[in-house]
């Protein structure tokens, strides 16, 4: 296993007279195979040995199964730190391989793509105005879990990883509640660094068609409105540069609306922020995915995502400047976003558009194994498929931020606090107790929990709206000011309703778990002495009995409409343990 120290040594080891291989297993291989990880730890040095003032090697975190976690900083100037972009005022690109480890042809891409660059092949002067921070494999455990067929409809290399961590986390689902220690590691060098551009390299499942890559970029339908511009600007852009490359590219992710039907045609919209182009939105910065097509073959791959990082780089030389800049008026803007209306889920509409799509001939017949419906294609006889494209993207669930902030009591600071420090989220303890705060608070008319365990948490949807509701806070509770620039970062986490809230992925599912009850024969005693004492109440619920029949029928709900009415009962149940406020605390 490769380990820390190991790591430490290579690059402390004297310089050798030979220069250093920078030709990968794979390059060696005609890209038939991929190398295992000790290869990216001798090429993160080796690069760094040949290229001293253009690279550094470095280690940004370290795997459940003790292996370093690598980057490499490059740049024409030596710039090789957060502190030192800053002050040059340079953009920094973030290219990521291997996220899903079995999908690596980000790694081979990205380290030919780096060599060329160095040796002046292509791409000149592109590494004077940026910083390019490339990340071989995301998912090294991962990586290491290498055998035949852990991709079975991929075709090439040979052998490669696994798409989960060791832990068994999909880490492209893992962005917002950063479980994971390799995303709170990638979190920490988004953190410093502060990426303009993040780019997540893929390879995506699918039917058998001829297109070969997919490139989305989001802020393009979603995030501050203005900024959207510059997020279409990158996604044009690569989309020409590949294509005049020989690609056949779609801004769109190529799966059908209906699995296994051609005819369905396509959707676009936007991913929640647990993926990565549903996140970075929310910091006001731009991500790509880069999806190229498993059908293709392993060197097909490798180059069209080669095409891409080099595409993306001149790009962010080009305009990264002016993109910084608007970059920055979005954070400003974030900051005056209270009162305002915030999307939290987009949705596609039904408007369609019918598309020349490059596919192939197929039968859909019905199968004496599955008993299902299948599709089959020929991939001799190339096809036009005039299909339908739904890519009218709208808000969906819009909730307006409040004026201040949110407000976290002080029981739950320490987990939440945890969260927002993983996030660079800006918080403060509030040091002394504050009797009837001014604030919202939100009860939950309906909670209900997941069925099944999803990514290790038992998931929660609620139903309920904000309500002014004074409250005594504690000292130790967190305010968590709106006006910042990750402002609709701060939102995701903390409108109960946001697909990727906290409470969404089950952090505070305690809060919705009753705990004390009267035993039954006792709530009968509570229920008859409240009816004789008040008549009203009694006369309710009659009422209820005789409209609602499930009521009626319902012993457990026939108590609890007393229990509720009870001194006993726990007012704290389905309140939602974090409070929104008009007033800074």
């Amino acid at each position: 296993m490769i380990r820390t120290a190991f790591l430490l040594a290579l690059l402390a080891a004297p310089l050798a007279h030979a220069a250093p291989d920078l030709v990968t297993v794979s390059e060696r291989s005609g890209f038939q195979a991929t190398g295992r990880y000790d290869e990216v730890v001798k090429l993160c040095g080796a690069f760094q040995q040949a290229y001293p003032k253009q690279v550094k090697c470095f280690q940004f975190g370290t795997t459940p199964e003790g292996r370093p976690m690598l980057a490499l900083a490059v740049n024409a100037r030596g710039v090789f730190t957060p502190e030192a972009a800053r002050k040059a005022n340079l953009p920094v690109t973030l290219i990521q391989g291997g996220i899903h480890a079995g999908e690596i042809d980000g790694k081979d891409a990205g380290f030919l793509a780096l060599r060329e660059i160095l040796d002046g092949k292509l791409a000149a002067g592109v590494l004077d105005r940026q910083v390019l921070l490339f990340v071989p494999v995301f998912n090294v455990d991962g990586h290491e879990r290498f055998a035949k067929w852990n991709r079975p409809n991929q075709r090439g290399p040979v052998e490669m990883g696994w798409r989960t961590t060791a832990q068994n986390t999909n880490l492209n689902r893992d962005y917002v509640k950063a479980d994971a220690p390799e995303m709170q590691a990638m979190l920490a060098l988004v953190n410093a660094w502060d990426p303009l551009t993040y780019v997540d390299l893929h390879v995506t499942d699918g039917a058998m068609f001829q297109h070969d890559v997919s490139i989305q970029v989001e802020p393009v339908y979603s995030g501050d409105p203005e900024f959207r511009e510059i997020g279409r600007a990158l996604r044009a852009n690569v989309i020409a540069d590949i294509s005049k490359q020989g690609s056949m590219p779609q801004s769109y992710y190529m799966s059908f609306k209906e699995t296994d039907d051609p005819a369905s045609g396509f959707v676009d919209g936007v991913s929640d922020p647990r993926f990565s182009t549903g996140y970075f939105q929310l910091r006001n910065r731009m991500a790509m995915l880069v999806e190229t097509h498993s059908w293709k073959d392993y060197p097909t791959r490798v180059r069209i995502t080669h095409n891409a990082i080099v595409s993306v780089l001149q790009q962010v030389a080009a305009h990264g400047a002016a993109w910084t800049q608007a970059a920055r008026a979005a954070d400003a803007r974030a900051t005056h976003i209270a009162g305002q209306p915030v999307a939290l889920t987009y949705r596609t509409t039904d408007k369609t558009t019918m598309v020349d799509f490059q596919g192939y001939a197929y039968t859909r017949t019905m199968s004496d194994v599955s008993g299902m419906l299948m599709t089959r294609y020929d991939e001799t006889k190339p096809q036009v498929w005039h299909v339908p494209l739904r890519d009218e993207v709208v808000a969906d669930l819009q909730v307006q931020a409040p004026g201040a902030g949110y407000v976290v009591p002080a029981a739950w600071a320490q987990m939440v606090a945890t969260k927002l420090v993983q996030h660079g989220i800006v918080f403060r303890k509030i040091d002394k107790a504050v009797d009837a705060a001014p604030v919202q608070t939100f009860r939950a008319d309906q909670a209900t929990f997941s069925p099944t365990s999803f990514e290790s948490h038992q998931r929660l949807k609620v139903e309920g709206s904000w309500k002014p509701e004074p409250r005594n806070l504690g000292k130790g509770a967190l305010f968590v000011p709106i006006a910042q620039p990750k402002a609709r970062l701060v939102m995701a986490l903390f409108e109960p309703q946001a697909p990727d809230s906290l409470l969404a992925w089950g952090e505070f599912n305690n809060a919705f778990e009753r705990k004390e009850y009267m035993e039954e024969y006792v709530a009968e005693d509570v229920a008859r002495e409240q009816m004789a004492r008040d008549p009203a109440l009694a006369a309710e619920f009659r009422r209820k009995i005789e409209t609602d029949p499930a009521f009626a029928k319902n012993a457990h709900a026939r108590l609890e409409f007393f229990a509720r009415r009870h001194p006993s009962w726990d007012e704290r149940f389905n309140l939602y343990p974090v409070l929104r406020t008009d007033v800074a605390l």
